[in-house]
């Protein structure tokens, strides 16, 4: 089961950065600014960086600390795809960008969170 939850995290994390990037460039399409452009790839790419560089960084923890980042993993995945798809199905009236601005953060943090009470929880037993 492990092995197999970890190669779907790393899959999910491809799959999700790919996603993720498509659907904030066919979001911003109309966008002029290509230095914003930028920004925000790197931006919406930093939890799916942050969970593959940790993922390597995991090599170390316990066993529970790695499937409760593997779990992130899927979960940040399928949810960001999930909030950019309806962002992208139902644009707001307003700028849409506060909701590609948003997600990564809410996503690094509760992955960080998540991934630390694991690793707590793990040296406590």
């Amino acid at each position: 089961m492990s092995n197999r939850l970890h190669s779907s995290a790393r899959v999910a994390a491809v799959v999700g950065a790919v996603g993720s990037m498509a659907l904030m460039l066919y979001a911003g399409r109309a966008n002029q600014h290509i230095l914003v452009t930028v920004l925000f790839v790197f931006w919406v790419l930093a939890p799916f960086v942050a969970l593959a560089w940790a993922d390597r960084m995991s090599v170390r923890w316990s066993v529970v600390t790695r499937t409760a980042l593997h779990w992130m993993t899927l979960a940040i995945t399928v949810g960001s795809l999930a909030i950019y798809v309806l962002r992208v199905l139902r644009p707001p009236r307003t700028t849409g960008a506060f909701v590609f601005v948003a997600v990564p953060v809410a996503s690094c943090l509760l992955a960080a969170i998540v991934v630390a009470i694991a690793a707590l929880l793990s040296r406590r037993a």
